[in-house]
């Protein structure tokens, strides 16, 4: 059997799909890669979510097609730009949309045959394929579970729900199953992840079901930590807030994109337009000690300096614990394309900086406040040099700060060892065992 490559790019919802991808490749026989060295077929699955991910997948597109490899698009860029990418790559060898990723072994025996696929789902309905046995990419302690896809929100500047379609959960016994067997398999943190976390369950028991979820997840034996993303401001209710203070293996830890502070512009996002300061405080006073990730797009059409003036000193007010800003990105397809007046790109760049720099401080007074104390880190991975690389419960991978630790002491990725803070640097720290 022939070896097919793999190259995946985007966020962690897109990373499923890629290990689903190579699960029903391997079930079908297929040797499968991540060096594009070692197949003539690749696979490319793409991220579309704004501008600069489109073209850091078509940038790879195009170098493997110069190479002479035969690639396959799949994913997002595929489901927006279809027709484009046929004229514009017409060397493509076959190409599988968002919710398409199940046909990928007839696309692949139809290239075999010297057949091109290039037809992609026009209407994605994501339904998850419960069946196929995920080949997991990710190195180390953590992976993540995909409890929903779709999102049935509308926000001005987001494509996805046109990709990916309509909110879809997956059943609970599946998720319950599957977090199981990774455990079984060594994994120490499980990371829930959906388009919106705090929606599961809504489509198939006609209520949110996350807490009773979150609850049966804590119950797993073997199990380190539990982490939740993504979640929606209005769904941040008391009970879910008090599972999560409650339930010992969940990290106290709040992933809550806001977007924007200022009513107007929540209002022109087609977001939730309330004041979020009470919100913030709530979930500080029913979670101790919780670490609040947020996000932020600045730039948006019609941001002015008031709304942008009201953006920063919210942030100064609420000193998120994390946080990360988004220059708007302007996407065909979007309720915001042709909104009026764009903020000029420079403007865009310039608001970014300073929202940066006031987070920067506060994220240096809240990480200096950290050092003397001992705290429980997951072990990561070594370092090249011979330094341990550690994550706080407070900390996601890959997005947030690390603990970067100097000991001769024999540690094991995945192992959550008690780590004693003796310096920070402005988002990471630095400890000893």
């Amino acid at each position: 059997m022939k070896k097919i490559a793999l190259i995946s790019h985007g966020c962690a919802k897109n990373l499923v799909d890629s290990e689903l991808i190579l699960g029903i490749l391997s079930e079908h026989g297929y040797q499968i890669t991540l060096d594009e060295n070692e197949s003539d077929i690749v696979i490319v699955n793409t991220c579309s979510f704004i501008c600069d991910a489109e073209k850091e997948s078509v940038r790879t597109i195009l170098e493997l097609v110069q190479k002479g490899k035969k690639v396959i698009v799949a994913g997002c860029l595929a489901q927006k730009h279809s027709e484009e990418l046929k004229k514009e790559i017409p060397e493509l060898a076959g190409m599988i949309g968002t919710t398409d990723f199940t046909k990928i072994v007839d696309v692949i025996k139809n290239l075999e045959k010297g057949e091109y696929s290039l037809e992609v789902s026009k209407s994605p309905n994501f339904i998850y394929p419960e069946k196929v046995k995920r080949q997991q990419i990710t190195m180390g302690a953590s992976s993540y579970i995909k409890i929903a896809d779709g999102c049935n929100y509308r926000c001005g500047y987001c494509v996805i729900p046109y990709l990916r379609g309509d909110y879809h959960s997956r059943k609970m016994e599946d998720i319950l199953e599957e977090a199981k067997g990774m455990v079984k398999n060594g994994v120490t943190e499980i990371i829930l992840i959906a388009q919106d976390t705090t929606g599961y369950g809504i489509d198939l028991y006609k209520k949110p079901m996350l807490s009773e979820l979150i609850r049966e997840l804590n119950k797993i034996e073997g199990l380190g930590w539990i982490r939740v993303m993504y979640a929606y401001p209005t769904q941040m209710n008391d009970e879910l807030l008090k599972t999560i203070a409650e339930s010992e293996k969940v990290v106290k830890y709040v992933d809550i994109p806001l977007q924007h502070s200022h009513p107007e512009m929540l209002k022109m996002m087609n977001r939730p337009s309330f004041d979020y300061k009470p919100m913030i405080k709530n979930i500080r006073k029913l979670i101790p000690n919780v670490s609040i990730r947020t996000a932020f797009i600045v730039g948006y059409p019609g941001e002015t300096e008031e709304h942008f003036e009201h953006l920063c000193n919210f942030v100064r007010e609420m000193k998120f614990d994390r946080m990360g800003v988004f220059c708007y990105s302007r996407e065909k397809g979007t309720p915001s394309y042709n909104m009026k007046p764009q903020v000029p790109k420079r403007v865009a760049k310039a608001r970014y900086k300073k929202l940066m720099e006031i987070q920067q401080e506060i994220s240096i007074e809240r990480n200096k406040k950290l050092i003397g104390k001992t705290i429980p880190c997951i072990i990561e991975c070594l370092s090249d040099d011979g330094e341990i690389i550690a994550r706080t419960q407070y900390d996601a991978p890959e997005i947030d700060g690390i603990v970067n630790i100097k000991s001769d002491k024999p540690v094991v990725p995945g192992d959550i060892e008690q780590v004693k803070i003796v310096d920070s640097t402005e988002y990471d720290l630095i400890g000893e065992l």
